[in-house]
């Protein structure tokens, strides 16, 4: 299959978005069909069961099921106590160079894709992305979900496809990484003084908190938080040198911080002294 797929990408790659559904697996679905176009289910929790081309598989969170074209298929309650919550999107014009129209390549395991790690995130921050934009009423909707529903279809693709040695030049993930901890130290420059915490930061870009503390820190030699307080610690004291006559709980909060307590500890340790000697230190 990986062999075959090297040339996949000869034809545009524009499918285009049909629906998303989301639902609980609560009862056996009463037919068993088939449809013209591409499904991709994903078990967002619980578990269950599948008969897709007459074979049974049992299904549970993090599983993607892929149901091409007329191939029949069949949800089925595996635990009625535990019953999968599914994630429906379905595609139309799809071609991949080597493949029926709205064919997806399946393992060679057969047509269940288990995932784990960082595709299983990415898998859930997109069905949730869809999910959200689903309820906006806004003329651009459709093309919000349709770049959704491409990302969720390439990163199937991505899973079968070999990796390919780049010998010159810069890799494409070092500079992906660089432009990741650029959009991040520009996000911490504007947005100091709001809350901020690593997991917001991660859902905004659809990564993983970890991915993005391991990167970050390889680039910057320090992890994002650290690099955070550093720099609402920067901007404190400028405050306090421009002569700011505010309370130290007012200094605290124009760089971000609720806690007066906690952001003078921060202060001393940073600087060796409290926020309340900057002033008298100058004279």
């Amino acid at each position: 299959m990986k062999d075959i797929m090297t040339d996949i990408f000869k034809e545009e790659f524009n499918p285009a978005f049909l629906f998303t559904w989301k639902g609980r697996r609560t009862k056996d679905e009463s037919a068993y069909h088939s449809h013209d176009h591409l499904e991709v289910a994903f078990i967002l929790s619980g578990c269950g069961r599948y008969r897709i081309g007459g074979t049974f598989y049992d299904v549970e969170e993090g599983d993607l099921l892929i149901l091409n074209p007329h191939i029949s298929h069949q949800g089925l309650v595996k635990d009625a106590e535990n019953p999968a919550t599914e994630f429906f999107v379905g595609a139309a014009e799809l071609k991949l160079q080597g493949f029926e129209k709205n064919t997806l390549p399946t393992p060679k395991e057969g047509p269940i894709l288990h995932t784990q790690g960082e595709l299983r995130q990415k898998l859930f921050r997109l069905c949730a992305s869809m999910e959200a934009e689903k309820s906006v009423g806004w003329e651009g909707r459709y093309f919000m979900m349709k770049a959704y529903m491409m990302q969720l279809l390439l990163l199937v693709l991505k899973t079968q496809m070999e990796p390919v040695e780049i010998t010159e030049g810069r890799s494409f993930e070092s500079v992906n990484k660089k432009y990741v901890v650029e959009q991040i130290l520009d996000y911490f420059e504007d947005h100091y003084a709001e809350k901020i915490s690593l997991d917001r930061i991660a859902d905004n870009m659809y990564l993983s908190p970890f991915y993005i503390s391991r990167i970050f820190k390889s680039e910057v030699g320090d992890t994002p938080i650290r690099h955070l307080i550093n720099i609402r610690l920067e901007k404190a004291m400028e405050l306090l040198q421009t002569g700011f006559s505010g309370s130290i709980q007012e200094v605290a909060a124009q760089v971000g911080y609720e806690d007066a307590y906690h952001f003078s500890k921060l202060f001393k340790k940073r600087y060796g002294y409290p926020p309340s000697q900057v002033n008298k230190r100058k004279t």
